[in-house]
C-alpha cells in the first residue's frame, strides 16, 4: 500500500475515468472496474466489486450520460445515476471509506443570470438532471466521507464528448450547425482528474466534518456551444488540422433535441478553492491540453 491507499476507481473506460487512472497511477493502490466487469444495475454486483477491493477510496466516475436518450430511458438512467451511488455511499460508509462522486451543471434549470453556487436551488430540465440529482441526494443521504463534485460540458481525448464529435464533424462536412443561446464551462476529463488528486492530497488538513459534501469542479470563464465549437476548430487548425468546417450559429428553437438543456450552466467553483486550494484552468487553456495528445487530428 503507498500514498492514498487502496483506491477503487468505477466506470474506469470512461473519459473520466481513464484520466483518474493516468492521474491517479503511483498514488495508492489502483483497482479498476468497468461497465463490462461490474453491472451497476446489479446491486449484488455492486456491493461485490466494494467488498472484495476494500478500498480506501471510490472514484465514481461511473454514469449514464446520454442526455437524449434519457428521456426514453428513465429507468435505467435512474439505476445507473441514483441507485448505483447509494449503494457506493452505503458501502463506502460502512468501511468509513471516502466515496468520490461526479454530478452535473444539468441540476439547474439554468434560469439564473450568474454563475450558479452550491446553495442554489437544484430544478433540473431533463430526466438525465433529475438522475443525477436523484444520486446527490441518496448519497448525502446516507452521509459519511464523500464528496460530490458537479461539473459541467465535459470532454477530453476519450470517450464520447462534444470536442470529438465536432472533430469528426469536422473532417466530414463543409458545414456546421450549433447552438449558440447556451452557455457553459467546457471541463475536460484532463483537469477534472488533476483537481481530484489535489483535492484529495489536500483533504488530510481539513477535518471531515467540515469538507464532506458538494463542490463544483468546472474550468475557468464561459462560452456558448458555438464558441466552444470554433475553439475547437482553431486549436486543431493550428496542429496542422485540415480546414475547418464553417460553424453556424443557431438557437435552440432551430435545433431541437429531446431533453431540454439551461441556457446558463456556468459554475462558480470558488468553494474548492476555498476549501482545498485548487482551481482548474480557464476553459481554453484546458482545450488545447486536451486535444494535442488526439493523434490524426
Amino acid at each position: 500500500m503507498s500514498g492514498l491507499g487502496r483506491v477503487l476507481i468505477v466506470g474506469a473506460a470512461g473519459q473520466v475515468g481513464r484520466e483518474l487512472q493516468r492521474s491517479f497511477a503511483g498514488a495508492g493502490d489502483i483497482f479498476c472496474y468497468t461497465r463490462k466487469e461490474v453491472d451497476l444495475v446489479s446491486e449484488e454486483q455492486v456491493r461485490r466489486m466494494v467488498r472484495e477491493t476494500a478500498p480506501e477510496i471510490i472514484l465514481n466516475a461511473a454514469a449514464y450520460t446520454a442526455v437524449d436518450r434519457a428521456e426514453s430511458e428513465p429507468e435505467l438512467a435512474m439505476a445507473i445515476n441514483a441507485r448505483a451511488p447509494r449503494i457506493l455511499a452505503e458501502e463506502a460508509a460502512s468501511r468509513s471509506a471516502l466515496l468520490v462522486h461526479y454530478s452535473t451543471d444539468y441540476v439547474f434549470d439554468g434560469t439564473k443570470e450568474g454563475p450558479w453556487i452550491e446553495t442554489d436551488v437544484p430544478n433540473p430540465l431533463n430526466v438525465y438532471g433529475m438522475t443525477k440529482l436523484a444520486g446527490e441526494q441518496a448519497i448525502t443521504t446516507v452521509g459519511g466521507r464523500y464528496l460530490i463534485f458537479r461539473t459541467s460540458w465535459v470532454y477530453g481525448p476519450h470517450g464520447r464528448n462534444f470536442m470529438l464529435t465536432m472533430l469528426r464533424l469536422g473532417r466530414e462536412r463543409d458545414r456546421i450547425n450549433v447552438v449558440d443561446d447556451q452557455i457553459g464551462a467546457p471541463t475536460s476529463s484532463i483537469e477534472i482528474a488533476d483537481a481530484t488528486l489535489k483535492v484529495l492530497n489536500a483533504i488530510s488538513l481539513v477535518k471531515p466534518e467540515d469538507w464532506a459534501g458538494i463542490y463544483h469542479m468546472a474550468c475557468a470563464g464561459s462560452t456558448s456551444w458555438y464558441g466552444f465549437a470554433n475553439s475547437i476548430f482553431a486549436v486543431a487548425n493550428g496542429l496542422q488540422s485540415p480546414t475547418p468546417p464553417l460553424v453556424n450559429p443557431v438557437s435552440s428553437r432551430e435545433y431541437l433535441t429531446a431533453a431540454k438543456r439551461p441556457s446558463n450552466s456556468v459554475l462558480s467553483s470558488a468553494k474548492l478553492d476555498q476549501y482545498f486550494g485548487v482551481r482548474l484552468a480557464f476553459w481554453a487553456v484546458a482545450l488545447k491540453s486536451a486535444i494535442e495528445p488526439i493523434p490524426h487530428i
